[in-house]
């Protein structure tokens, strides 16, 4: 039998993830998956999982998990101090949990996102083909609360200990580099400079729909309304106040204020790891 894994504590927010559910924005279905997704894989690697097998996702304060036989984690993405029944266990390397011992992963020293991922993956049902808990449709499993009981995949063989591999510090400053379009000509010149120019900050309101920003707002050359059109992974949005979103993995996939460039995907990982305060420059790209 595969061993189960009971949640004790649920934290703030945990979500089931994996690389998330693909071509299905036809259909409204926004791709989901691990917001830090570099360090999803990289957990996994440690372990001898399939890259995109499905992992934990905390924000802020962790989670703790009981599994009913022993198995092999890795506490990866944002730093935080990591227990085995209390006693102290390396961050970002592989630890053998035993049967009944309970793995806390807490609060995070820097970042914002933590992932607990085990041998084997976490074996949720796949929903359109992941595994991976959407928090605007609601597909996939819900988000953890306390005891839940997670199966997990067979891991076929037990990794060698320990591994050890470089993780990326969470940003002091995001740099996210942009293209402008589709609706650019919808704002000022004045506006772009600004956007290209200005430092923003991380928003308390962002999640994993979007990051949003604090700073100066963007003028509209068009007061016009748009008709609801397609939205992509990294779609810089201005809603009416003006400052610029930017859409994450949880994104709609339609909306109607105008977006005025798209950032990079290979960028969204550190924006994943942003917190609250964090200087935000959008540069060309």
């Amino acid at each position: 039998m595969t061993p189960k894994l009971t949640v004790v504590r649920s934290g703030a927010l945990t979500t089931v993830q994996d690389a998330g559910r693909r071509g299905h924005a036809h259909l409204g279905v926004p791709r989901s998956g691990a917001l830090d997704a570099p360090a999803m894989r990289l957990a996994n690697r440690l372990l001898g999982n399939a890259p995109d097998a499905a992992v934990l996702e905390t924000t802020l304060t962790g989670c703790a998990v009981r599994p009913d036989r022993a198995v092999t984690v890795v506490v990866g993405g944002a730093p935080c101090p990591v227990t085995v029944d209390g006693r102290p266990v390396p961050w970002g390397a592989p630890v053998r949990v035993p049967a009944g011992a309970v793995l806390d992963a807490g609060g995070v020293t820097a970042g914002v996102r933590s992932y607990v991922a085990v041998a084997g993956g976490v074996a949720a049902e796949p929903v359109l083909g992941s595994r991976s808990t959407d928090l605007l449709s609601g597909l996939g499993p819900s988000p953890l609360r306390d005891g839940d009981v997670l199966r997990v995949g067979d891991s076929g063989r037990e990794p060698a200990l320990p591994g050890v591999a470089p993780w990326p510090a969470p940003p002091a400053e995001l740099t996210l580099p942009v293209r402008l379009g589709p609706r650019a000509d919808w704002f000022t010149p004045a506006a772009l400079r600004t956007l290209t120019s200005a430092t923003y900050r991380v928003s308390p309101h962002s999640n994993r729909i979007g990051l949003r920003t604090e700073g100066p707002p963007l003028e509209r050359a068009s007061t016009g309304e748009l008709p609801s059109e397609g939205m992509v992974l990294g779609a810089v949005q201005v809603p009416p106040d003006g400052r610029p979103v930017v859409f994450l993995h949880d994104h709609p996939t339609t909306g109607g204020y105008p977006v005025i460039g798209v950032v990079a995907e290979s960028a969204l990982a550190a924006a994943a790891q942003a917190v609250v305060g964090t200087p935000v420059r959008f540069v060309p790209g």
